[in-house]
C-alpha cells in the first residue's frame, strides 16, 4: 500500500498566528486495483505520528499477515519506523534533508560509512570515529562517535567548526539504514507511490469542487469524507469488474 495526505487545501497548520483553520486527510491506497483501503481525517498539521498507526490499520482491513508500505518523506520518524518494524511491516520513504552541515557547505552525516563489524564510522579523509558513550536524548538512546584526529585533519574546514566533529547514532539506526537500502535498491518506488495514491485524491477533489470542505467540524468533515472515499471505490470497483458482479456481490 501507499501512504500520503492530501495537498494544502485540507491541511491543518498550527502555526502561530496563522488562523488557518483545516484538516489532514490521510489514506491507504493499494497497488494493485488503486482502492482506497482505509482514510482518516484529523487536525494535526504534519504526517509524522501517522505512519505506522495507518499502516496497522491497512494492514488489518486487508487481513495480510505482511505489509510492505511506501510513503512521502513527510511520514519520516524513527519512532514511527521502529513501530512498523516491531509489527512486521515493511516501511519504504525518503529521509527528510534536514542537514544543517549540508546546507552550509560541510560533509554532512551520511558522508560517513558505518562499519559494523568494527562498530566505527568511517569519515571522508579515511579516519575512524570510535565509539565514545550512550545518553538519552529526546526519549531515545543515542550513541556518541568521534576521533581525535580532527585537529590535524586538513578537511577539517570542511567537516566541523568545533575541535572534533561528533557523528551520533541511534540504538536501532539500522533500522533507518535498512529503509535507505531499500529506497536504493527500488528507484521507482516512490513514483510508483505518486501514481498510486496522487489520483484517488485527484478524483476525489475534483469531484468535491478541489477547493474546500462543505461541512465543518471534524465528526461532520470526517463523514463528508467518508461518503468521497465511498463514492470514488464503488465506481473504482465498476470500472474493475463491472456493475452486474458489483450488484450480485453487495446481494451475496
Amino acid at each position: 500500500v501507499s501512504l500520503t495526505d492530501p495537498d494544502s487545501r485540507s491541511m491543518a497548520t498550527s502555526g502561530r498566528g496563522s488562523g488557518v483553520v483545516g484538516y489532514n486527510v490521510q489514506v491507504a491506497v493499494d497497488t494493485k486495483h488503486h482502492l482506497i483501503v482505509v482514510h482518516d481525517v484529523i487536525n494535526v498539521g504534519n504526517d509524522r505520528a501517522q505512519l505506522a498507526r495507518m499502516a496497522k490499520q491497512a494492514r488489518a482491513a486487508l487481513q495480510a499477515e505482511e505489509l510492505a508500505a511506501v510513503a512521502d518523506r513527510g511520514y519520516f520518524s524513527s519512532p514511527e519506523i521502529l513501530e512498523c518494524a516491531e509489527a512486521g511491516i515493511t516501511v519504504t520513504l525518503p529521509k527528510p534533508l534536514t542537514s544543517g552541515a549540508k546546507s552550509q557547505g560541510r560533509f554532512g552525516k551520511q558522508d560517513f560509512v558505518y562499519v559494523p563489524e568494527r562498530d566505527v564510522y568511517r569519515c571522508p579523509a579515511g579516519e575512524h570515529l570510535a565509539y565514545r558513550f550512550t545518553a538519552e536524548e529526546h526519549g531515545k538512546m543515542i550513541r556518541r562517535y568521534w576521533t581525535t584526529a580532527c585537529p590535524k585533519c586538513p578537511l577539517q574546514s570542511r567537516c566541523t567548526t568545533g575541535p572534533e566533529r561528533r557523528i551520533p547514532r541511534w540504538e536501532h539506526e539500522h533500522l533507518l539504514e535498512a529503509v535507505q537500502e531499500r529506497l536504493d535498491a527500488s528507484l521507482e518506488a516512490m513514483r510508483l507511490r505518486r501514481e498510486t495514491v496522487e489520483h484517488p485524491f485527484g478524483t476525489m477533489k475534483a469531484r468535491m469542487g478541489a477547493t474546500h470542505f462543505l461541512t465543518k467540524t471534524l465528526p461532520k468533515v470526517a463523514a463528508e469524507m467518508a461518503l468521497s472515499v465511498l463514492a470514488y471505490n464503488l465506481t473504482r470497483v465498476m470500472n474493475i469488474v463491472g456493475v452486474k458482479p458489483l450488484i450480485a456481490a453487495i446481494g451475496a
